[in-house]
């Protein structure tokens, strides 16, 4: 921020963030001397922003009361930080309706000086992204985010109609205790009143969110990030998986989300519990672990672990630039 005007920029934004600063705390937040700043204020007050001076002991500099600052102004710093927020927002799923997106960054674009446009331009055209992109429907409405918010900040329980995954419509009475977002969708997790337990819902399947006046306290500890890849876990599929993993327990986080396996360490390792709908694929993310364990149940992925062990030894022992051996016949 070596440019005066972009200083003179920084001390209007700290005026508006500050009921009063004297001229020391200003200087030091600006990296310049008392004279400056009643420069800097000077050059405000031409501008017309009516910038008070409070003298005695607790003087110092403040807006003047109810004043309306002048429309959002950006340095090219800034504006470059709100740019590239908005482009990963909508590529990664955590904005909210589409074309809210959009319009918002058209209007930024519209008042930037034409070579910085050209060059974030240059930028969200080549940029590319690892993550695949959500489905457009998975995106929430901003108003069914902004009233949880808004609940789980002042603990207010809401009153809420929410679509299944079967597409059955329920209504549901919420304490919600926190919001998560994760893979590419919004969560709230809280106390359910229709069932009497802690819940997660999508929001993309929330529909009218209502406030009831209700207070309620958030149990101590409480994590909502925990909760909701937990409950993701916990989804139920075909097979119920326990194995023993000879390793430690921040070893295993490193290559396990969360969303794929509950992790408990013991005396002998840490134990893996988990719901599969394919045990081949159970058994290819075990064998990609790189660590020894024991299949505690179901003995049907003991099998599959085995057939995957006979795939990878056939694979193997394919000659370069050969024919392959023949397939073995499959387990019974």
């Amino acid at each position: 921020m070596s440019h005066p005007a972009g200083r003179v920029l920084a001390l209007l934004e700290l005026l508006q963030a500050r009921h009063r600063a004297t001229a020391a705390e200003l200087a030091a937040r600006l990296g310049v001397d008392d004279r400056t700043v009643r420069r800097y204020v000077a050059t405000l007050v031409e501008l017309g922003i009516p910038v008070t001076a409070d003298r005695g002991r607790h003087g110092g500099y403040r807006l003047h009361p109810g004043y309306k600052l002048p429309p959002l102004m950006l340095t090219d710093d800034e504006a470059v930080a709100v740019l590239l927020g908005l482009v990963v927002a909508e590529r990664v799923g955590l904005a909210t309706e589409q074309p809210a997106t959009a319009t918002a960054l058209a209007k930024i674009r519209r008042v930037l000086p034409a070579a910085l446009a050209d060059r974030l331009a240059a930028v969200q055209e080549h940029l590319g992204f690892t993550l695949r992109r959500p489905e457009p429907e998975l995106r929430p409405a901003s108003g069914t985010l902004l009233a949880l918010a808004a609940a789980t900040r002042h603990r207010q329980r809401v009153a809420l109609d929410y679509r299944s995954w079967r597409g059955e419509q329920s209504h549901r009475e919420l304490d919600p205790y926190g919001l998560v977002f994760h893979s590419g969708r919004w969560y709230v997790t809280g106390h359910d009143h229709r069932r009497g337990e802690v819940r997660t819902f999508r929001l993309d399947r929330i529909g009218a969110v209502t406030p009831d006046g209700a207070s309620f306290t958030v149990p101590e500890g409480f994590d909502p990030v925990a909760r909701v890849t937990r409950s993701l876990a916990g989804v139920p599929y075909t097979h119920e998986v326990e194995v023993l993993l000879e390793t430690d327990l921040v070893t295993a986080r490193r290559r396990i989300p969360p969303s794929v396996a509950e992790l408990t360490a013991t005396t002998d390792g840490v134990l893996l519990r988990a719901r599969a709908e394919s045990l081949p694929g159970m058994a290819a993310l075990l064998a990609g672990l790189g660590c020894p364990f024991t299949v505690r149940h179901p003995d049907a992925l003991r099998a599959a672990v085995a057939e995957h062990a006979r795939l990878l030894a056939d694979w193997a022992a394919r000659p370069a630039g050969g024919q392959p051996p023949p397939p073995r016949r499959p387990l019974d």
